[in-house]
This record gives C-alpha cells, sequence and structure tokens, in this order.
C-alpha cells in the first residue's frame, strides 16, 4: 500500500480528529505523572507486605511468649519443691551440728531419760542404758531419775559403749525404745519428708 492511496473502511469512524487539532502532549509530564504513580503503587504494596510480615511475626512472638509462660510454669513448682527440700536438709544439719555441739549436762541426760520412759507401756524390769561417761554423770550428781519414777517403778541403769552421749536405750519386755540422738534426727528427717 502506497501513501498515497485512499483506505476505505466498511464503517465511517466516529471521533475522530485531525493531527493538527488534537491539543500537543507534554510527554515529560506524563511520564513523571506514570512514575510517580508506579512510585505509589509499589510503595503501597511494599506496606502491605511489611504489615503482613510484622502481623507473622507478632504472632510468632505471642506463640514464644506463650512457650516461655508455660515452661516457666512448669518449673516454678519444681524449683519451689527443690528449695524446700534444700532448705530442710540445711535446717537439719544446723540443729544436728547445734545439738552435737552442746555440752552433756546431768539435766539433760535426766530429760531424756524421763522422756523415753514416757513411752513405757509396762514398768516391770525396765533396763535403762546409757553412755558411761552420762551414767557416771548422773551417778555423780545423784539425779532422782537413777532412784526411779512413780509411773515405772524402780529401774536398773546399765552402761552401754554403742549409746552415744546424751541418747538412751530403754529395754521393756515388749521391745526397745531408742532415744539416741542420731535416731531422733533421723525420725525428724523421716517426719519431714
Amino acid at each position: 500500500m502506497k501513501w498515497s492511496e485512499t483506505i476505505c473502511f466498511p464503517q465511517p469512524l466516529q471521533d475522530v480528529r485531525r493531527l493538527s487539532d488534537v491539543p500537543v502532549q507534554d510527554w515529560d509530564g506524563l511520564a513523571r505523572e506514570r512514575e510517580q504513580a508506579a512510585y505509589a503503587r509499589g510503595r503501597r504494596d511494599g506496606e502491605s507486605a511489611l504489615n503482613e510480615q510484622l502481623i507473622q511475626q507478632r504472632a510468632e512472638m505471642v506463640e514464644l511468649q506463650k512457650g516461655v509462660l508455660s515452661s516457666i510454669s512448669r518449673a516454678v513448682p519444681q524449683v519451689i519443691h527443690e528449695t524446700e527440700d534444700a532448705l530442710l536438709r540445711l535446717a537439719l544439719e544446723a540443729a544436728q551440728k547445734i545439738v552435737a555441739g552442746m555440752p552433756i549436762s546431768a539435766e539433760m541426760v535426766e530429760a531424756v531419760v524421763r522422756e523415753a520412759l514416757r513411752q513405757v507401756e509396762d514398768s516391770a524390769g525396765v533396763i535403762v542404758h546409757l553412755h558411761p561417761d552420762d551414767l557416771a554423770l548422773l551417778r555423780k550428781q545423784g539425779a532422782p531419775v537413777l532412784e526411779g519414777a512413780a509411773e515405772t517403778g524402780p529401774l536398773q541403769f546399765v552402761a552401754a559403749a554403742d549409746v552415744t552421749r546424751g541418747g538412751c536405750l530403754v529395754q521393756t519386755r515388749f521391745g526397745l525404745i531408742d532415744a539416741r540422738r542420731e535416731v531422733k534426727v533421723e525420725q525428724l528427717k523421716q517426719n519431714l519428708s
């Protein structure tokens, strides 16, 4: 087709103007407008993606926080239990050291014997085993317990090297009452556990 040939259209053209009647376009301004529109669209898309990412990170942080709080809530009772056990052991060790360091007196030995005798149900044939030094101390002081007690009647006292200082063993025809210091400490441990 040549430039000078006539073009025939099957239908008449509508809204057609001659190029000389069209206003002159500002191509630089049009490019700037399109660039600004693309920038705004990119910014909106970036902000939207960032918001989605922040929402996801917040959800992950909430799950992490729940996990940490759950771990702490499970660990606290265990720590409390371990702390109570440690304090109990410490208190028992301290009490044991204090008792072990106390000087043995006739009054103290007599109190231990009387406490053990309170557990005696049958007063016939009661034998009290004491450490030899404790028995000598009671005899030297003329302790009233050596003559017996109204509730138990006459008592027999025997020196026994296997009884530690400050304690006693009371033998009856029904059994043995162990009132040695180390046994009392062990009973205290069992009662507190």
